[in-house]
């Protein structure tokens, strides 16, 4: 029994039920009850803290209403919006989880989160009706209750299926009577990444790492409540909910304004409008921010920084975009499983450009060796010397609860001794700044969104005209890397086009996913044992590219 030089008890007491996100969010409904939280420029409509909690009450209540309790999921697939607001908060205030998805999903995919985490109400938006149709007819799970969200309110309800006005409409706005809904450990938040097989994973948040989560930002951006945000990206990504999205924003007081769809000319209109002080986006967005202020400029003066993540700048483009966007630029790298973990600050750009930046403050990054057959331990460093490459390993005590919902497996693979195996390799100088060249997993990242090659081959592999594939990426200006497959045909009659509509319309495969160039080939390069070489293909890829070899769709 553990022995102290004081009384503990009513810290404890304290603490541990009282250092919550929702409780963060209820301070500052009572000091800033007046000032703006959340701003939708497509409703032409901002709501003050003192409202926001009124409707987030009113959906808690509807949920209380259908039993909804402690520890239900509560599973949204919606675009930006002020109901998904809304359905973060909502199930925090009843001890519920939150569960926000990926919109652009394929029905199969939604399908398998939909059983995989059995959500007790699942809220889902007019504009993916048709996918979300399909996802709850081929799911097994059948959620108690089914809300859809309609923003333009031209969309017919599915039989069965509530809407959200109605949901909520007549509930209470006074604060559900629950005194203690949630202990510093129990997840609040439950997020979906995909694992090296392309299996979607849920990732388990408790109060600690979203209130923790939020402090990383107000130290880093550095972000307060006189700042506005508008995180460009969509909200289901740790990113887009992290940083400067609902969580940070909302829990030190500053303002939200809603980007449903990306534009870059819409949202320079915006900086202006608003007054945005922080944007926040992948590389591809700044690019064409880039462009569009140079054939338009806005008056961004009022910028305090743009923050990207998701892939490394560029020298040329971060000097681009300090001299014409802001020089306030910020880079981030990390994950679902611990949101960002290093951070390029303005003064280390452009000099460390390309590089991920150094550890955040109260996280620790290291480069560990590979070996072919074992884990290398936390302490088994590579050279400090920006050139011999390892694997990327992270410990963000504050960030991750260092588990998987559902899948031990995948747990005991990437979570060792309080730290995160992501994957990952690169090179570390003596300065500590770490530089990323590649993926163990062969991961394409594209537009900021995770594609798996594996899945995409099982997919490809399925047509009987294909006798094998390999996937992988190569740069492209708009996505950062699109999705390049080399196939071999097992029949002579296969096109690209009858691949592509193959692809276009395959239950399992979000169009994000897809190949946008394809190239036939008649071998493919393999290991003694039969493993695909992805680097191999990347390294030819990358020639072909330049050649003009792609047949494009």
């Amino acid at each position: 029994m553990e022995t102290y030089t004081y009384d503990v008890r009513m810290f404890k007491e304290t603490f541990e039920y009282g250092f919550t996100y929702i409780n963060g969010f209820m301070r500052n409904v009572h000091r800033f009850a007046h000032r703006p939280a959340v701003t939708c420029p497509l409703r032409n409509r901002t709501w003050t803290y003192a409202e926001l909690n009124r409707e987030v009450n009113r959906l808690a209540h509807a949920l209380l209403g259908d039993g909804i309790g402690k520890n239900d999921v509560v599973m949204y697939q919606l675009l930006n919006s002020f109901e998904f607001v809304l359905s973060y908060l909502a199930p925090q205030k009843i001890g519920a989880i939150n569960c926000p998805i990926n919109y652009r999903l394929s029905p199969g995919e939604t399908a398998f989160i939909i059983d995989d985490s059995q959500p007790a109400v699942f809220i889902y938006d007019a504009e993916i009706r048709e996918t979300a149709e399909q996802a709850l007819a081929l799911a097994r799970h059948k959620p108690k209750r089914i809300v859809m969200v309609d923003l333009n309110g031209d969309q017919q309800t599915p039989e069965g299926h509530v809407p959200f006005a109605e949901y909520v409409n007549n509930q209470p706005e006074d604060n559900p009577p629950i005194e203690r809904p949630s202990h510093i450990y129990d997840e609040t938040t439950r997020l979906y990444t995909s694992g090296t097989t392309g299996t979607p994973k849920g990732v388990p948040l408790n109060n600690i790492n979203d209130v923790l989560s939020a402090h990383d930002v107000a130290m880093h951006f550095p972000l307060s409540p006189v700042d506005k945000t508008m995180n460009m990206s969509p909200w289901f990504h740790r990113g887009g909910l992290h940083s400067g999205g609902p969580t940070p924003t909302l829990y030190v007081g500053g303002e939200i304004v809603i980007l449903r769809y990306f534009n870059p000319r819409t949202c320079l209109e915006y900086v202006e409008k608003y007054g945005l002080t922080f944007l926040i986006g992948a590389p591809p967005m700044l690019k064409m921010l880039y462009e569009q202020q140079k054939k338009n400029p806005a008056d961004l003066t009022g910028l305090k920084g743009i923050v990207t993540m998701g892939a490394p700048l560029e020298k040329e483009d971060c000097i681009r975009f300090q001299e014409t966007l802001t020089p306030n630029i910020f880079n981030g790298y990390g994950t679902t499983e611990a949101f960002w973990n290093t951070f390029l600050r303005p003064y280390d750009l452009p000099d460390h450009s390309g590089a991920a930046g150094r550890a955040c403050t109260d996280d620790e990054v290291v480069v560990v060796k590979v070996y072919p057959d074992r884990r290398a331990e936390p302490d088994d460093w590579v050279a400090k010397d920006g050139q011999e490459i390892g694997e990327i390993i992270v410990k963000a005590p504050g960030k991750t609860t260092y588990s998987y919902v559902h899948a031990g497996e995948d747990s005991e693979r990437v979570f060792y001794k309080g730290w995160i195996y992501i994957g990952d390799v690169g090179t570390w100088d003596e300065d500590e700044y770490i530089t990323v060249v590649g993926r163990k997993t062969n991961m394409i990242i594209s537009a900021g969104e995770n594609i798996h090659p594996v899945q995409v081959e099982e997919i490809l592999n399925q047509h009987p005209k294909v006798k094998e594939s390999v996937v992988v990426g190569v740069p492209d200006e708009l996505r950062g890397e699109a999705v390049v497959a080399y196939v071999i045909k097992a029949d002579p009659s296969l096109t690209a086009a009858e691949l592509n509509h193959y692809c276009s319309t395959h239950p399992m495969l979000a169009s994000y996913k897809r190949p946008r160039f394809y190239r036939f080939v008649e071998e493919l390069p393999f290991t003694a044992t039969g493993k695909k070489k992805h680097y191999e293909v990347r390294a030819m890829a990358l020639e072909d590219q330049k050649r003009g070899l792609f047949e494009r769709l």
